[in-house]
């Protein structure tokens, strides 16, 4: 038993020996077959996304191609042939690159077991490790495309010999049908079809061109496909290359025509959104998504893309316009008292008004009588009494500090600047200045804040 496991072994070393192949660096040639018989060229695996199929073409007959990237309706694609022609393809591209390696890592296995066998004195272990060497052996063939099947099938054979042997040193019967039946399970193979000659290559292009819903994918290809018969001239027919040239620029006017259209619609209907949103007519702008869509009807729905930024644009004025209606029935139920605001405090906003003549003689520094000083700080005292008998909707709060706010500074100005003419202080002359341009800043800004209060609502 030892001498035949050894012998088993010799023999499988010499067959792991006997043969080695080259390894291809290039990628796979894959195949999609379209459902009326042509098909289109993938460098390297193609991938199923959705209801699409990308894939990387090669534009050019060269052994490391410019590629582009693709993608074509599913539905479009002979997947039953495609498959068997991928499986074939990557049978292939393993049995140059891989295979023989991978070949003869399972020879060595397959050795250092019957090595095994011949160091082992018990029958029944000597008997498990052979089985379980066959078992390898089985499964690696299904596991790699079959490859090298007539010498799998001999080694296979060996092993069954080997297996009887045992089986009756172990006290068992000689023959066992499972071992002696091996049955071959040979892959059904799709003859592969050469690389695309550059004729093929781009015609390729112009099918995937044609075959696409992204309109911008479909200006690409052709844009690739013209730039293909221009450099690869001189490899195709002349005649052909006429008639490709002329179908692809006939093809990429109209693509560009129906931007044109569809840009245009979308930038007017797009607009007319953002008008009915600024009137905050909700409705209006919901009816601008029909008109985009039965604009994209008339236009052949061509560029899903736009319309569908399009529509999510409009969707953001519709969101808009529900805000902005929101925001002015709010303002309707608090707008009759804003306005007695506005009325209660018109009094103090004309007793700032009074003062900025003075408070910009103090700013710029121009000269300030003591009886104009005097005045000031009379009309601010006034104008302080008057805003705090006046008590502000919520809403108000941040205008009546704005309006105090000022009224303070106005009423340090004049103080400091008094000041700083008794002491003929300079410095306390700008101090005085900054204070009376605070004054004035607050003051234009609260009025403009009241004015925002009571009017309607608006966008920006």
């Amino acid at each position: 038993m030892r001498k035949r496991a050894a012998a088993t072994a010799l023999a499988l070393l010499a067959w792991a020996a006997a043969r080695t192949a080259s390894a291809g660096d290039e990628a796979t040639l894959f195949r999609l077959f379209l459902r009326d018989g042509t098909s289109i060229v993938s460098y390297g695996e193609f991938s199923r996304v959705g209801d699409h199929v990308v894939f990387a073409m090669p534009t050019a007959a060269t052994p490391n191609p410019p590629l582009q990237l693709a993608s074509i309706p599913a539905d479009r694609v002979d997947w039953d042939h495609t498959e068997r022609y991928a499986l074939s393809a990557r049978a292939n591209h393993y049995f140059l690159t891989e295979a023989e390696s991978d070949y003869g890592e399972l020879s060595g296995v397959l050795v250092t077991a019957l090595n095994e066998v011949a160091s082992v004195a018990d029958p029944a272990r000597r008997l498990s490790i052979v089985e379980n060497a066959r078992k390898t052996l089985v499964a690696w063939s299904e596991n790699h495309y079959y490859y090298r099947q007539k010498d799998v099938q001999q080694m296979l054979s060996m092993l069954d010999e080997a297996i009887a042997d045992l089986r009756v040193a172990a006290g068992g019967q000689q023959f066992h049908l499972s071992l002696v039946t091996v049955a071959e399970a040979p892959m059904a193979r799709e003859s592969l079809l050469p690389a695309p000659t550059a004729r093929e290559a781009i015609e390729g292009v112009l099918t995937a061109a044609r075959l696409t819903g992204s309109g911008a994918e479909r200006q690409a290809l052709l844009e690739v496909a013209l730039t293909a018969i221009d450099r690869d001239h001189v490899d195709l027919p002349p005649r052909w290359a006429m008639a490709a040239r002329a179908s692809a620029t006939s093809m990429l006017e109209d693509e560009h025509r129906i931007d044109r259209a569809y840009q245009s619609m979308a930038r007017r209907l797009i607009a007319l959104s953002e008008r009915r949103a600024r009137e905050a007519d909700v409705r209006g702008v919901m009816r601008v998504i029909d008109l985009i869509r039965s604009n994209d009807v008339a236009l052949g729905l061509n560029r899903p893309e736009l319309v569908a930024g399009a529509i999510a644009a409009v969707t953001a004025n519709v969101d808009t316009a529900r805000r902005l209606r929101l925001e002015r029935e709010a303002w309707a139920l608090r707008v009759e008292e804003l306005r007695r605001y506005q009325v209660a405090i018109g009094t103090p906003l004309k007793i700032l008004d009074s003062l900025a003549e003075p408070l910009k003689d103090i700013k710029e520094l121009a000269g300030s009588s003591e009886a104009a000083l005097a005045l000031v700080a009379h009309q601010v005292k006034s104008l302080t009494l008057l805003l705090a008998t006046v008590v502000p909707p919520d809403e108000c709060r941040s205008v009546h500090s704005l309006l105090a706010s000022a009224a303070q500074l106005a009423g340090d100005a004049a103080r400091i600047r008094s000041e700083a003419a008794r002491a003929g202080d300079i410095g306390r002359a700008w101090d005085a200045s900054a204070a009376a341009a605070g004054a004035l800043m607050l003051s234009t800004r609260a009025k403009m804040e009241i004015q925002a209060l009571v009017r309607l609502p608006a966008l920006p």
